[in-house]
């Protein structure tokens, strides 16, 4: 979720409510590289809100079953859940390939205070579809919610894509972004990497929309796996490397200002959630491409060679939803 106010919402909420780091991390990396526990090994009991995404895993990976093979990523075997430094919070990793998805991974996190889901299906290069993305943070009061098949091209400039893949789903876009309105300024620098049917919102916590917002992510899930399914693999090497190059400069651009790192960062300790953001959530930086985040993205270069933190550059941001009913970008309009 690339938002300065999903950014700062989460900043403000953390803070809130995690407590201080105790003496002893709950968990560390050893040197074989796995996941393990520091502590002796016991049952954590969890207050776990009314409110629960355990639905919506069940959901997809259920789902992608009716629709392929679905077989466990080799990352299970690394990632699969830990307790936080707080020894109340826990969060569990699940992560499987098919023969058109080279990842479909979620992560949860469930405390006494907030609960998140971070859902992704990443495609493998032979194939231009989109990325399918669902982010969801909740705490008692409040929820922030990014759910989309973000584009793996320009949807602005290949109009071919964006005809392929999204004209179809306008429909449904503007069902649920009617009923899930814009959640306020997204920035320049975020909104080439979301679809003109992109779901991002705030509201309060409340059974009603949480319902409405499990509906959204059921009825875009299956949409995304329809188009998989008829997903045809490309056999030019040229479009194979530019399907390639683009997922890469993705990954490489949530792993390095994915605003989830603050999130990790408190529960975990930083070592870890850089680790955790690199190697799962956004797995294939080291396999599918050399470049750096500054081959990408020069414009946050520092002098010294280090890269800026801001998550904005450009300084600019959207208050309201910057494409029409036609999927048309109107964004040049609305800048502000």
């Amino acid at each position: 979720m690339d938002c300065c106010s999903f950014s700062s919402s989460l900043s403000l909420s953390l803070s809130l409510m995690l407590k201080p780091r105790p003496p002893l991390m709950t968990i560390n990396y050893n040197g074989n590289s796995q996941w393990s526990k520091r502590k002796k090994k016991r049952h954590c009991l969890l207050q776990v809100s009314a409110i629960s995404y355990q639905n919506f895993i069940h959901f997809s990976f259920n789902e992608t079953k009716r629709h392929t093979l679905l077989l466990p990523s080799p990352l299970q075997e690394k990632y699969g859940s830990m307790i936080a430094m707080d020894e109340q919070t826990r969060l569990e990793m699940l992560s499987f390939e098919t023969p058109k998805i080279r990842l479909l991974r979620s992560m949860s996190i469930e405390g006494e205070a907030m609960q998140v889901l971070d859902f992704a299906a990443f495609p493998k290069p032979e194939f231009d579809l989109p990325i399918f993305c669902g982010n969801f943070f909740t705490t008692a009061n409040m929820n922030i919610v990014v759910l989309d098949l973000n584009p793996l091209h320009d949807v602005t400039s290949r109009r071919d894509y964006k005809e392929k893949y999204y004209d179809r789903l306008l429909p449904l876009g503007l069902k649920y972004t009617e009923l899930l309105p814009w959640g306020g300024k997204l920035t320049s620098e975020s909104i080439k990497f979301f679809s003109p049917i992109v779901i991002w919102t705030k509201f309060s916590s409340s059974n009603s929309k949480h319902e409405v917002l499990y509906s959204a992510f059921m009825e875009y899930y299956k949409a995304w796996l329809e188009l998989m399914e008829q997903a045809v693999e490309d056999t030019d090497p040229s479009q194979i490397t530019c399907n390639l190059e683009a997922q890469h400069r993705y990954l490489t651009w949530r792993a390095e200002k994915d605003p989830g790192h603050g999130v990790l960062k408190r529960l975990i300790g930083e070592k870890l959630a850089k680790d955790l953001l690199r190697n799962f959530l956004f797995s294939g930086i080291d396999e599918l491409g050399s470049k750096t985040f500054l081959d990408y993205f020069p414009e946050y270069g520092i002098e010294d060679g280090t890269i800026n933190e801001k998550r904005s550059i450009i300084g600019k941001g959207f208050e309201n939803r910057p494409w029409d009913k036609n999927g048309e970008f109107i964004g040049n309009d609305l800048r502000n």
